[in-house]
């Protein structure tokens, strides 16, 4: 199967792009492993293997790009602060880094963020703002405050330091399951697929890559098909509810990725019962 969308001219990031932050995170980020599952294997009929992110400290892969952007501002960015929109996993890894290397963060988070996570933010230290209903709308308002108060602005999956880290994960896989044939990667924003897509597909470029949506918030399913982006409703799988996919990634996307499943929203509660 190949990429139903033609190729860019070129990519925001490359798999030297991918190693670097590999190096730049290593020991400050967990190697989480990749293991094979019986049960999910017996179900599908394929080979199954999973990669345990939730055993990264703030349980999501999203730590991977956040550290790696923190790791390269400037001494008077860091001095400046950061700030970042988010409904919860790259707040906190956004948080937790931030607190650990001593820049002052402000986190902007929609109304719909579980309060767990909202708690886990304020715990890292980070200066928590409740606004906008939805991801666009706390974007906006992260914006103004970045300009307002002179911080700088990490974006959740828009941000080539960002795809690079969280292209990390797949090096990781390969290495400890390189039997590999096909990728299947959540899509939110595009940060996690993209990053992944350029590391895979230039160490195994046999290998295929899938990004699932919910079916909800299938932006990039419909980017990629030429249809009218069309999305909106409350997703159980509230953490990839994203309206906008992010130029740098769909670019990435277009070429490297051969397609995007969509999951009912029946399919998914199921699969958590």
């Amino acid at each position: 199967m190949t990429s139903l969308a033609p190729p860019a001219a070129d990519v925001p990031i490359t798999l030297a792009d991918v190693r670097a932050a590999a190096a730049r995170i290593k020991g400050a980020v967990a190697e989480t492993p990749c293991l094979h599952s019986r049960t999910l294997s017996d179900l599908t009929g394929a080979q199954v293997w999973l990669k345990f992110e939730n055993h990264q400290f703030t349980a999501s892969f999203k730590e991977r790009g956040a550290l790696n952007k923190l790791l390269q501002l400037t001494d008077a960015e860091r001095k400046r602060g950061v700030i970042a929109m988010s409904a919860g996993n790259h707040a906190q890894g956004v948080a937790y880094h931030a607190g650990r290397l001593g820049i002052p963060a402000t986190i902007v988070m929609p109304t719909i963020t579980p309060y767990v996570k909202v708690r886990h933010v304020k715990a890292f230290g980070a200066n928590v703002v409740i606004e906008g209903d939805t991801l666009v709308e706390s974007a906006a308002r992260a914006r103004q405050l970045a300009a307002e108060q002179n911080l700088v602005f990490v974006h959740p999956y828009d941000d080539p330091a960002i795809m690079a880290g969280q292209g990390t994960a797949v090096l990781e896989m390969l290495e400890q399951a390189p039997a590999i044939q096909d990728l299947i990667v959540p899509v939110g924003g595009g940060g996690l697929i993209a990053g992944m897509a350029v590391a895979a597909k230039a160490l195994k470029p046999e290998l295929r890559i899938f990004g699932v949506e919910s079916e909800l918030y299938t932006a990039m399913y419909q980017e990629m098909h030429g249809l009218p982006v069309q999305v909106g409703g409350i997703s159980i799988a509230e953490g990839i509810s994203v309206r906008d996919i992010g130029r740098a990634p769909m670019d990435v996307v277009r070429r490297y990725v051969d397609d995007v499943l969509i999951a009912r929203e029946a399919d998914i509660e199921r699969a958590i019962v």
